[in-house]
């Protein structure tokens, strides 16, 4: 019990120093943007801004948990590892945000970092034994060679750091999500802490939290700030590289399965987008308007709203993955299902007869399109009804003058009027 009170403490610490220093540096990071002329002008369509908003916010977040992280970095000497990665990619995203330097100049600094990071002993060595090879250890786990085991190292890192630095397009969605995220996985470490020593991992994911926490009344809808591709580039690492270097693969749980379902949001919306990008035959490095919130955006969410959806899939999946990781299988394939459900039906678009491969290519811009022309036709068939009412209480006006009596059509109109209006509240 000790033990556990001690370790809890620790973590309310963690999550403490980086939520408040993030929150107290955040106001900082965009003096500094200004300074330094790090803003963010929205400059083409793909972006939902339409104001020039500071993009240094990442510094707050990467202070913050830094800070925090010196606390797990005194049990872990691994966790020293994650901190030197991810100083490095805080680094590379620095640079980006103030030179905007090329997409394969930025992949190569995260391919070099990714393998600094293995070199020095955060890697994934053993996956678990799926398909009953012989080459296992005592915990029946399938023994990776060094080759293999630094392309997936490497792929894991790189992969997550993009798809979290891919989410990052609407006010407070990849801070809130990475929050979520991280917490999912800091429980699961906590849970199995005692057995498995997983507890360095799970303060260090607090941290990283903690920092995201703070920063979100900066970076939430109406954002006063952005985290850059600095803020984003580290919690994509973070997220990725603590994952790599939790102990949770000797529990008895299927380990890499655990953080792929906490990720599975990101994982989705990059690898759809790569696929999108293949087969439109452009670049798997630009940038186009086919993500989720792009989507959720276009249905016309607005941003708010948007983000909270995205926010309440990415809680689902991290719910699957901790029930997986207690070894309720049952209880967490539902959940699962119903997530997969509400992604479908962000990215499913309503009109009918439509292939996959067009489902799959289609960007927010022609969804909007789509929801322009419906809203064309719906105020046409109302000015029509109007029209066709209006006529109809003149002929109405007419007859009874014929009859001797006396009507007020415009207060007829008027009142008609009225009536389709509350009934569009209603509908509203």
């Amino acid at each position: 019990m000790l033990n556990a009170n001690y370790y809890l403490s620790k973590i309310i610490e963690a999550l403490l120093i980086s939520g408040v220093i993030s929150f107290v540096t955040a106001p900082v990071s965009i003096k500094l943007a200004h300074k330094l002329g790090v803003i963010d002008t929205p400059r083409d369509a793909r972006r939902v801004h339409r104001k020039p908003i500071p993009r240094f916010g990442g510094m707050a977040i990467f202070l913050g948990s830094m800070a925090a992280m010196a606390i797990p970095a005194g049990m872990n000497d691994k966790i020293k590892v994650a901190m030197l990665g991810g100083l490095l990619m805080y680094l590379l995203g620095v640079i980006d945000d103030i030179k905007d330097i090329k997409p394969i100049v930025k992949f190569a600094g995260q391919l070099l970092i990714a393998s600094l990071v293995y070199a020095l002993g955060a890697r994934i060595t053993f996956i678990s034994n799926f398909f009953g090879a012989t080459v296992t250890d005592a915990n029946a786990n399938v023994i990776l060679s060094a080759g293999v085991g630094y392309l997936i190292t490497v792929f894991w890192i790189v992969g997550i750091t993009n798809a979290v630095n891919l989410m990052d397009g609407l006010d407070g969605l990849a801070a809130g999500s990475v929050a979520i995220m991280s917490l999912s996985l800091a429980y699961i470490a906590y849970i199995h802490g005692a057995r498995i020593g997983s507890m360095p991992v799970c303060i260090a994911l607090v941290s990283v939290a903690g920092g995201c926490i703070g920063f979100l009344p900066f970076n939430f809808s109406p954002a006063k700030t952005f985290m850059g591709d600095g803020g984003a580039l580290y919690l994509g690492y973070m997220i990725a590289v603590l994952s790599v270097i939790s102990p949770l693969k000797q529990a008895t749980v299927v380990g890499a399965l655990i953080p792929m379902l906490t990720l599975a949001v990101p994982i989705f919306d990059t690898s759809l987008a790569m696929l999108r990008r293949a087969l439109r035959h452009e670049s798997i490095m630009s940038a186009d308007k086919g993500h989720l919130h792009h989507h959720l955006m276009a249905a016309g969410f607005g941003q708010r709203r948007s983000v909270l959806i995205m926010y309440g899939i990415v809680g689902i999946m991290g719910e699957v993955a901790v029930l997986i990781s207690r070894e309720l299988y049952k209880d967490a394939v539902p959940l699962m299902l119903i997530a997969l459900l509400y992604l479908g039906i962000i990215i499913i678009p309503k009109r009918k007869k439509k292939g996959l491969k067009t489902i799959i290519t289609q960007d927010a811009n022609e969804i909007e399109k789509e929801n322009f022309v419906d809203y064309l036709n719906y105020e046409r068939q109302r000015r029509k009804d109007m029209r066709e009412k209006a006529i109809e209480l003149v002929d109405e006006e007419i007859a009874a003058k014929e009859e001797g009596h006396e009507i007020d059509v415009d207060k007829d109109i008027q009142e008609y009027l009225k009536k389709i209006e509350a009934k569009e509240q209603e509908n509203v």
